[in-house]
């Protein structure tokens, strides 16, 4: 197991697509699994790296204070890593309320929006403070490959992971990559 590639994945502001099109590796886990040892992950219900990570992929846009302090953190303690999908490349669905005012957004949910009741807006001090847009991630840290699509494809994940884990440099091909 000590030589083993750690692999670490997190998730911000999204769907969570990208995870589930990760596990659409099926009976290739295994297979990832005889070279890998996951680190932080919803995989492993690892909430911090426990150390060092060869690879980080990291789906969703930044949207609050919490996603920018787990980005940071994740960017420390992976060598490499993986903005993957739409919303951590250029902030994805979540972005859609970047044409609104912060005010505007909050109002519509908790307050003006069809089918409120008890109109407020949450203040909890526990909720991270808001954004006033959803940011790509690579706008706060340094991000060493892109993985397009929404989400990518569990073959994209497939390709890229299987260069890496060889010593290539990943080059995807052309029919894998789709930008929808």
């Amino acid at each position: 197991m000590a030589n083993k590639i750690r692999v670490a994945t997190t998730s911000l502001a999204g769907c969570f697509g990208c995870h589930m099109s990760f596990l659409d590796l099926d009976e290739r886990l295994v297979a990832l699994a005889e070279l890998v040892e996951f680190d932080r992950s919803p995989l492993t219900d690892i909430e911090h790296c426990s150390s060092t990570c060869d690879i980080g992929l990291i789906e969703g846009g930044v949207c609050n204070s919490e996603n920018v302090h787990v980005l940071r953190e994740f960017r420390k303690n992976c060598k490499i890593l993986v903005a993957v999908g739409a919303c951590a490349i250029n902030g994805g669905l979540p972005a859609m309320r970047n044409s609104f005012s912060l005010e505007e957004c909050l109002l519509e949910a908790y307050r003006d929006g069809i089918g409120v009741e008890n109109a407020q807006i949450p203040s909890d001090p526990e909720l991270p403070l808001l954004l006033d847009k959803v940011r790509p991630i690579h706008e706060v840290v340094k991000i060493d490959y892109f993985l397009p699509g929404c989400p990518p494809s569990a073959d994209v994940f497939w390709s890229f992971l299987s260069d890496l884990l060889e010593g290539r440099e990943p080059n995807l091909a052309n029919e894998l990559i789709h930008f929808d």
